[in-house]
């Protein structure tokens, strides 16, 4: 068995398991081994039944006061038993585990594991896991790994699929060569798997997670320097000339670029009428103003009779960004013809617009992936825009720049991160912030509050919806959990709708949706149709809605200070004054002064210095930044110094050997090239 090994020649996984490990993504064994857990579960100390509160996920060790006794409703077998550990007893209830009347003995003391209910004045648990005592302390010494799971997939069958797996494919040389893993005090990369998966000590799991994150940056820093120097040596056949299309513009616009779009507009005109490929990443708040500039550049391409893209992360936006355009296009008599391409459109739709991508009639193409499939192929791409770069990262931003002759580059992203990342982060790229708000941009206003307050924050939203406004209102999860305290967006909508006047709207969206129904409902709270939308973060990036003027984030200790600010960024886009709730559930003192600056500050770029400096590097269990830069384990704020460290790493490798064909340096090569062939970012004749 190796990595490359389907996961069926796993012992125990049939094809029926099989189907299942492939509806997460794991196909080999390799990918098993990849599929780290999410979170861990340490095993407490079993607990008197007196002190056990409804809610938790407790341990009782106790004996059955009598035999566990079957009975059959509705087609189930429903199982149940008393354990008592010595003074007080607790109902233990089973659904569909008959053997258990066999299998559980009154003269024997076991561990019940389980989240604990009341039902009248007793407690109860539901389905509890069972232990001997023996095997109940062994555990306690070890974190269980917890995986994300799919309908009929179990933590204990990828436990069991893992253990089987780490067991059998014997531990690969490591590629980072030893005086590397020295010097940046990394342990073995076989290590880390295993020990990610089952650490023994929470000192053991920071050490493996450690030289995943490190590996994970440094692969991804030494592809960016790859793109850099190939950059540097391009050339590129554009004559582009102002002709006076932005400058019209500009004149015409309702308001004033602020200082900074000035000078971010002037670098975008210089290089794209310069000889060198331009590559830069415009960098600002919600609302700084990036969206004018991708037009104007857009409009100087066009107008010396070249293409240009703009690729959304949303199919909502894209087509936002589309009608925007249209419009300008339309009122000031700019003779160019803009088109949108969407995974959604219909064959004959997309044929349309491939025909006049193809030709050259199309000088403007707004779209989402779509623009990077095959069927794509452009006439003559000058420019490619991509808008919120942290949906979509390197490999399909090169895949859409590929489509054209080496055109102009600009990225665009919300995410505020603090410049010593950036430059290393978007190493390939310029880098230009615009760190000034427009003029007639209303603050949001801010609160941090607790679980009492969320009667008066349901009648402040009630109130906005009946002076024509919209809210959203963002949850953590999609459905409720046993191994997680926070608020989910399924039962969290029902409750609403109980709450909320009846002739109010209210729906949900979550990224478990399918993608045309995640467009339709988008669409529909864009008309209003819908006025209270509850969300996982999926609302983050991808659509402005101006008449939303309240965003109510529940837990919001979960989630990292910078995203919290990119939720808050979905509010007042408006004229209207726009409102900010965060509800902080737990009584940290910590979450607290994490929560107070965004009570004061609506900055982004000083959010995301103070979440680095609050939070400090390497904290394990801090809050991820989900989704940034699509990192798998590594997060850029709370491993800002292992991202140091990659970064130095891959400096000093490529000084020392920048086509890595030192003896030294074989295996990581071969590393490179295969992640990159598997990610897509490598043609199959890429050289370093």
């Amino acid at each position: 068995m190796n990595l490359d090994s389907p996961c069926d020649s796993i012992r125990g996984i049939g094809k029926k398991t099989s189907q299942l490990f492939q509806s997460v993504g794991i196909k080999t064994v390799g990918d098993l081994l990849h599929y780290f857990p999410r979170t861990y579960e340490q095993y407490q100390a079993p607990r008197p039944v007196s002190t056990l509160l409804e809610g938790e996920t407790a341990s009782v060790e106790g004996y059955l006061t009598s035999a566990v006794a079957n009975r059959y409703h509705g087609g189930r077998c429903i199982s149940t038993s008393l354990c008592s550990d010595g003074e007080k007893k607790l109902s233990l209830i089973w659904y569909n585990m008959p053997y258990l009347k066999n299998s559980l003995r009154t003269d024997t003391v076991y561990v019940f594991r389980g989240k604990i209910k009341k039902k009248g004045s007793r407690l109860l648990i539901e389905q509890a896991a069972v232990f001997q005592r023996e095997q109940y302390q062994a555990l306690m010494k070890s974190w269980q790994p917890l995986y994300s799971l799919t309908k009929g997939l179990t933590v204990k069958m990828l436990q069991r699929a893992v253990r089987e797996a780490l067991a059998n494919v014997p531990a690969a040389e490591d590629y980072l060569p030893e005086c590397e893993r020295i010097r940046y005090d990394l342990c073995g990369y076989s290590e880390a798997v295993a020990r990610m998966h089952f650490p023994d000590s929470r000192e053991t799991l920071i050490k493996a997670r450690r030289r995943l994150v490190f590996d994970e940056f440094f692969f991804f820093l030494l592809r960016l320097r790859s793109l850099r120097e190939q950059r540097q040596r391009a050339v590129h056949h554009f004559k582009i000339r102002s002709k006076g299309a932005a400058a019209r513009l500009i004149a015409a616009l309702p308001y004033e670029l602020t200082g900074p779009q000035k000078r971010v507009w002037a670098d975008l005109e210089r290089e794209l009428q310069g000889e060198q490929v331009m590559a830069r990443l415009i960098q600002g708040d919600v609302g700084s103003g990036k969206t004018i500039l991708a037009v104007l550049a857009l409009l100087l391409v066009a107008e010396n009779g070249y293409q240009g893209a703009l690729m959304a992360p949303t199919e909502v936006l894209a087509r936002q960004h589309y009608e925007s355009i249209c419009a300008l296009l339309s009122e000031f008599g700019f003779p160019f013809e803009a088109v949108c391409l969407t995974g959604s459109m219909s064959a004959p739709e997309k044929r349309l617009v491939y025909t006049k991508m193809e030709s050259g009639e199309a000088s403007i193409i707004i779209g989402t992936h779509a623009l990077i499939q095959e069927k794509a192929v452009f006439h003559d791409l000058a420019l490619v825009i991509t808008d919120e770069q942290h949906r979509f990262g390197v490999r399909q931003r090169e895949m859409l720049a590929r489509k054209g002759s080496m055109p102009h580059t600009i990225v665009m992203s919300a995410t505020p991160i603090p410049r010593t990342l950036a430059v290393i982060l978007y190493g390939d790229l310029d880098i230009s912030v615009l760190n000034e708000m427009p003029a007639n941009r209303l603050a949001v206003k801010n609160c941090v509050v607790h679980p009492g307050y969320r009667p008066k924050a349901y009648a402040f939203i009630e109130s906005e919806v009946k002076k024509g406004h919209q809210a959203y209102v963002i949850c953590p999860m999609v459905q409720a959990s046993d191994l997680i305290e926070a608020e989910n967006v399924l039962d969290y909508t029902e409750t609403l709708k109980g709450i909320l006047s009846k002739d109010i709207c209210i729906e949900c969206l979550h990224g478990q949706m399918k993608p045309d129904e995640k467009n339709q409902i988008m669409d529909r709270f864009l008309r209003n149709d819908i006025q209270v939308l509850v969300s996982t973060t999926v609302v983050e990036v991808g659509v402005n809605v101006p008449n939303a003027t309240v965003m109510m984030i529940e837990n919001a200790q979960r989630f990292g200070l910078a995203q919290l600010h990119q939720l808050r960024g979905r509010v007042g886009r408006g004229a209207a004054q726009s409102y900010c709730i965060f509800l902080q559930t737990d009584n940290s003192e910590a979450s607290r002064e994490r929560l107070a600056i965004l009570n004061h500050s609506n900055d982004g770029f000083e959010i995301a210095a103070q979440d680095l400096k609050l939070r400090g590097p390497g904290d394990l269990f801090g809050i991820r930044q989900s989704g940034m830069m699509d990192f798998q384990v590594a997060d850029i704020y709370q491993d800002a110094d292992i991202l140091q460290l990659a970064n130095d790493a891959a400096e000093h490798i490529r000084a020392q050997d920048p086509s890595l064909s030192l003896p030294e340096h074989v295996l990581l090569k071969q590393e490179y090239e295969r992640l990159g062939r598997v990610s897509g970012d490598l043609d199959p004749n890429y050289n370093l």
